[in-house]
């Protein structure tokens, strides 16, 4: 095994509604939206939405079918500059990303916001200070 991370996956009930909103309010793209699987086009890490049942289906384990607690990731995307994290939070909010945090000034020298996808996995996005 190498320690790198190949493949980021977003498990879901709804991959539609997940695709929807990482293309339409993040701008990710996929040549094929349909079927339980989905990987967008991405440069560097792999990128999908996955139907927890497909992983239940394969592996069996009962974890897969019991309801999601928490939110298990947080994917951070970088803007060009602080002013770009408040126009861009602004224009994630109007495509339908639920606000969770407004931009700010992060005492580890970035500003950032926060928003959640509509399964609640809260991400941020992020610029550093100075720029």
């Amino acid at each position: 095994m190498q320690a790198r991370i190949n493949l980021i996956t977003i498990l879901t009930d709804d991959v539609p509604k997940m695709v929807t909103f990482y293309r339409d309010a993040l701008g990710f793209s996929a040549p094929d939206e349909g079927g339980p699987y989905v990987e967008f086009q991405h440069e560097g890490v792999r990128f999908a939405i996955c139907a927890r049942s497909i992983l239940y289906e394969t592996t069996r384990h009962e974890s897969f079918k019991q309801p999601i607690i928490g939110r298990m990731l947080e994917l951070a995307f970088p803007c060009d500059s602080p002013a770009d994290v408040d126009k861009s939070y602004q224009e994630l909010i109007a495509r339908g990303a639920t606000p969770i945090h407004p931009p700010a000034d992060m005492p580890w020298g970035q500003r950032a916001a926060f928003f959640a996808d509509p399964d609640g996995n809260i991400h941020e996005i992020f610029a550093e200070l100075g720029k």
